[in-house]
């Protein structure tokens, strides 16, 4: 159980303790009103406006409670990353697509600890884009960024956290936890690869004042994931509260071309004409018999 959802409980059982208490005391008043001997009624009543006074003090409990019982455990108990970055393998990608791929991986002999340079800012399109407050009420308190390609949305917990990944990527989650937050406070999530900015999100704070969070950054296309160093920076109204880099290794798959094949038109042999010889009949037809002109015979006396 969560912080949040612990306070909540502790309020609803103090509004139904309150309520049956001043239930348990009108009882009490009715009953005692009853009564013929004014000693016992006084004493009577008096047990009962005891239980009035403690119902009303128990919902003015509950309501602190519920309005300010977050931010007390937080202020006494800071969050605190509980996650190691303690990765147990690491994967290699074997291609099954014949791509153009690099022959020689430079395999880092130490961990990778990028450091940004430069003092970050927020750029004037995305401030742009502001519609929250810009000063909260109090200076609120960041962990450090802790990077996974999966994350339990229910416990905030990363699945399979890291400083160096390998293509195929999918997306990224930063996790962090906090305190001191406000709502209606502008909160912008900046995400650079090698000083260039490919995300950001920006938008007024509507969770709890302290808690767990993330930023994400989950590309429609997978092929956006190339390799180099990312740095994300988080800030709250225009000041930075936290930041944090990883680095992508390989290159992501290439979609395969499929071939289109453009039907052929063969073309159809004309015949020729038969040639027929002059004052004859055509060549391989059968000729017309001729007829005979019959010899006259000469008869004698």
């Amino acid at each position: 159980m969560d912080v949040q959802t612990a306070v909540w409980t502790a309020a609803i059982v103090l509004w139904v303790f309150a309520i049956l208490l001043l239930w348990s005391g009108w009882q009490r008043m009715r009953a005692a009103r009853k009564l013929t001997f004014f000693r016992l009624r006084r004493e009577r009543m008096r047990v009962a406006w005891r239980l009035v006074f403690l119902s009303a003090a128990l919902c003015g409990l509950a309501w602190w409670t519920m309005r300010f019982g977050e931010s007390t455990v937080y202020r006494l108990y800071p969050p605190t990353p509980t996650v190691t970055l303690t990765p147990t393998m690491t994967w290699t990608p074997t291609p099954t697509v014949p791509t153009p791929t690099p022959t020689i991986t430079n395999t880092p002999s130490e961990t990778y600890t990028p450091t940004p340079t430069g003092t970050p800012y927020i750029p004037p399109q995305v401030a742009a884009l502001f519609v929250g407050t810009l000063t909260p009420p109090s200076k609120p308190r960041f962990s450090p960024l802790v990077f996974t390609t999966a994350l339990n949305f229910r416990t905030y917990k990363p699945l399979n956290p890291g400083e160096v990944f390998h293509n195929p990527l999918k997306g990224m989650y930063a996790v962090f936890s906090y305190d001191g937050m406000a709502p209606g406070v502008q909160w912008t999530a900046l995400w650079f690869r090698d000083g260039e900015l490919v995300h950001f999100e920006t938008k007024p704070w509507d969770d709890p004042t302290g808690g767990y969070g993330y930023t994400e950054w989950i590309p429609e296309d997978p092929g956006a994931w190339l390799p180099g160093t990312y740095t994300v920076y988080i800030f709250v109204g225009t000041e930075l509260v936290t930041s944090g880099s990883f680095r992508v290794e390989g290159y992501p798959p290439t979609p395969t071309a499929t071939p289109t094949f453009t039907p052929t038109v063969t073309p159809t042999p004309t015949p020729s004409p038969t040639r027929t010889p002059f004052g004859g009949s055509p060549e391989g037809s059968t000729p017309s018999p001729t007829p005979s002109t019959p010899t006259p015979t000469a008869t004698s006396s």
